[in-house]
């Protein structure tokens, strides 16, 4: 299946400390980068996290603190790592709800604005789940028809990720499905614009969810008191929910949202 791709695609998948995007750290990551005619690249590092891995954790990918010790940390990695994805289109398996995030917030900690304005997200996961509900063995299995070896490993969870999203494409592109009002669509299709829009189920603002835009676009908050109220009316009401913010326990990137919706407020 050859990608119809307008700019690079890169599949990624990580391993971390932990499943908490603001506080837990990556300890391996595996960048399969698709170019546009195709070609591909692969990068994968194992990553010092500087916190201990949990031994709960280490047990699920193999990777112990012993492994990474006298590896780079994330902030010496992320200048290669930045220029690797340059330009690219983001996707994985359960890719927006996590590894988009953490590999958001460890940029952030680096210095380096990895912005997200212009890509494209692609989640392999919630096609799958749309099309065929199921982890990402029994996605392999049901869509490549071979076991996956060594599941956990970084690169061989991205490859495939890589290798699904392919079948995927070649097995649905044709699939028509009824809407709500008994309308005919091919949800389906090689372009990355409809499948990034297939693939993201809640108009985030910020990577965490914590913020979302509602149906007239406005940011509103998706959590706590205040939740489907819009941030800036919050923030004209109550200044002092911003400072809670950002002295709170969110990650980096929710806390780089509501500063730059704070700063419009003032420029507007």
């Amino acid at each position: 299946m050859h990608l119809n791709l307008t700019k690079p695609l890169a599949f990624f998948d990580l391993e971390t400390t932990g499943v908490n995007v603001a506080s837990d750290r990556i300890v391996e990551i595996s960048i399969v980068r698709v170019n546009i005619d195709n070609t591909t690249e692969i990068l994968t590092r194992k990553v010092n996290p500087t916190i201990p891995i949990p031994e709960i954790t280490s047990k699920i990918h193999g990777i112990y603190d012993k492994d990474v010790i006298d590896c780079p940390t994330f902030k010496e990695l992320a200048p290669t790592l930045s220029r690797f994805l340059t330009n690219c289109d983001l996707a994985g398996f359960n890719s927006n709800k996590f590894d988009v995030p953490v590999l958001a917030e460890e940029f952030l900690r680096a210095d380096i604005d990895f912005d997200l304005r212009n890509r494209k997200l692609i989640d392999v996961q919630n096609i799958f789940h749309i099309m065929e509900p199921r982890n990402l063995s029994a996605a392999y299995k049901f869509y490549c028809e071979k076991p996956l070896i060594n599941a956990h490993s970084a690169e061989a969870d991205t490859l495939a990720t890589f290798e699904i999203f392919k079948a995927q494409l070649s097995k649905y592109e044709n699939t028509e499905m009824e809407d709500e009002k008994g309308n005919t669509f091919n949800p389906v299709k090689n372009d990355m614009n409809v499948l990034s829009s297939l693939t993201t189920r809640t108009r985030n603002a910020d990577l965490a969810g914590r913020i979302v835009f509602n149906d007239k676009d406005v940011e509103v908050f998706n959590f706590g008191k205040h939740k489907d109220k819009p941030v800036r009316e919050v923030f004209e009401k109550e200044p002092s929910y911003y400072n809670w913010i950002m002295n709170g326990d969110f990650p980096l990137y929710t806390k780089k949202i509501v500063t730059q919706i704070r700063l419009r407020m003032k420029t507007s």
